[in-house]
């Protein structure tokens, strides 16, 4: 019996090249890159699907709007033509998995601890946003797709020079402050432990559409500050732009809870250490330069 296929999209970034390695070994994994099949352009996906039929999709590609992007413009015309150039090609025993965001409850109403039924509260007014809600608009009414709402992740491969985390661990490499705007709690999810959840989803898609996938706890982004220091043994300073507390990112994530009681997250301790001694290993491959100016 062959394995089944996962096509991964978005393979190249920061998520999905822990799917793509994760899943390697128990799946037979498409991921194609922007050169081999542009995502926006519906022919060619419908195309490489009749070409290339899967199991299972897992949709985790998005313009990115970040500080840091090139060109952050015309996020919600092509998340969400990314989005429907698959949708509408889903054969009826095909899954879809959508990596989605917390960013659905809008950034200008976050509340704590949010659940899945906040959602549609308000509509978010940023592009990201709102291509987000439209597509978790799609996807509730459509039983062979689970939306999987993701707050804060981190790990290798994420951009250092933006991510709050691995910022903070490689400054402390190069013995340079840790610097943050303001001391907000955030849901942070280490990024090794995703492959395993969404695989949970595969063959179950459980009794709702959308999940938030989320630890048990917020965390100040100061204490990680602290814990960085701490765990890797360099005594810098940490320097917060402003005073008091911003917004908190967070949700709430019993739903997820009762459809995955068994899923363990690493605990923040330890993915700091597994995440430093990463980069540690590619000391080398860092640019400093970049860690001199806050993004």
């Amino acid at each position: 019996m062959s394995a089944p296929r996962v096509l991964i999209t978005g393979g190249s970034g920061f998520i999905g090249r822990h799917l793509v390695e994760a899943f390697a070994a128990r799946y037979e994994v498409l991921a194609p890159t922007r050169a081999e099949l542009d995502l926006v352009d519906a022919s060619a996906v419908k195309r490489y699907l009749a070409d290339h039929p899967v199991d299972v999709i897992v949709h985790g590609a998005v313009q990115p709007g970040h500080r840091a992007s090139k060109d952050p413009s015309n996020q919600l015309f092509k998340n969400c033509r990314m989005f429907f150039n698959f949708a509408r090609c889903l054969r009826p025993s095909q899954r879809m998995i959508i990596l989605g965001s917390g960013l659905v409850y809008d950034l200008r109403h976050y509340v704590p601890k949010m659940k899945e039924t906040y959602f549609d509260t308000h509509v978010p007014a940023d592009e990201g946003g709102f291509s987000k809600y439209i597509i978790a608009k799609y996807a509730e009414r459509n039983a062979q797709m689970t939306e999987l709402r993701l707050f804060g992740v981190f790990g290798a491969y994420e951009d250092y020079s933006i991510r709050f985390i691995s910022n903070a661990i490689c400054k402390a490499l190069f013995d340079l402050p840790i610097t943050l705007r303001q001391r907000r709690l955030f849901d942070y999810l280490y990024v090794k432990d995703l492959p395993a959840i969404i695989e949970g989803f595969f063959a179950e898609p459980g009794s709702e559409t959308a999940y938030n996938v989320t630890p048990d706890f917020a965390v100040d982004l100061y204490a990680i500050a602290e814990r960085v220091r701490i765990l890797m043994r360099k005594d810098v300073p940490i320097l917060v732009a402003e005073d008091g507390f911003g917004i908190e990112y967070s949700g709430d994530n019993a739903r997820f809870r009762q459809r995955m009681p068994g899923v363990h997250f690493t605990a923040l301790d330890d993915a700091i250490r597994d995440l430093a001694g990463w980069y540690r290993t590619h000391k080398s491959d860092i640019r400093r330069d970049w860690l001199l100016v806050d993004k």
